[in-house]
């Protein structure tokens, strides 16, 4: 089977943590509801209408909060948003073994797709709305044997698909929770990621070969 590489995105491939802080204070100025977007940037991984049922809102008011924060979401965070070290050239490392690459996120896809575009990058398919396990669905169904995450749901959703999950630690967990979650590997950041698979790769070629 052809390699596929999945990556998550926020704090993973990106960070639009200074744009998600902005994005809460144009929506708490026009709905008065107030909202920690300091606390929300620093522990990006959950979808939004988790985060906002935190506030104790009822359902409609999630909703409205949602659709119009994807709404603000191309001005208020793409412009801010720059990519983490070492992304580009992990998904070109993937390129370069004649990998897929597919990008599995909790972010709104067309948003996503948004920061792909933004920061010039090509990737082969992007799935968005999925959390937790529940990224592990899309990860089987695209063929994914790696799954690349900073956050312990990212591990979780690559123990479900039964890919190689592994961390980095550029997002709110640490080595410990990431290794509890179940990854198998744990990268300060991305920059190592391409000697990581050169070596992966070529332990699975020594195993065809033997």
């Amino acid at each position: 089977m052809p390699l596929t590489v999945g990556f998550d995105l926020d704090m993973t491939l990106i960070d639009p943590r200074p744009g998600m802080v902005r994005a809460f204070e144009v929506l708490e100025a026009e709905t008065g509801i107030p909202l920690d977007g300091e606390e929300f940037a620093a522990n990006l991984g959950p979808p939004l209408p988790t985060v906002f049922a935190g506030y104790g809102l009822d359902q409609d008011t999630i909703d409205a909060l949602v659709t119009r924060f994807r709404v603000i979401y191309p001005e208020a965070v793409v412009p801010a948003t720059v990519d983490l070290p070492g992304a580009a050239e992990a998904l070109a490392a993937v390129r370069a073994a004649g990998g897929r690459t597919l990008v599995v996120t909790g972010k709104y896809a067309p948003n996503a797709e948004l920061h792909l575009r933004a920061l010039g990058w090509t990737v082969d398919e992007v799935v968005g709305e999925l959390w937790s396990s529940g990224k592990g669905a899309a990860l089987r169904e695209h063929g994914a044997s790696i799954y690349v995450g900073d956050h312990v749901g990212d591990m979780k959703g690559a123990r479900a698909a039964g890919a190689v999950a592994v961390g980095v630690t550029t997002g709110p967990c640490t080595t410990d929770e990431l290794s509890v979650a179940g990854a198998d590997v744990v990268l300060a950041d991305l920059t190592g990621f391409p000697a990581w698979l050169d070596q992966h790769l070529s332990g699975h070629r020594d195993v065809a070969a033997g």
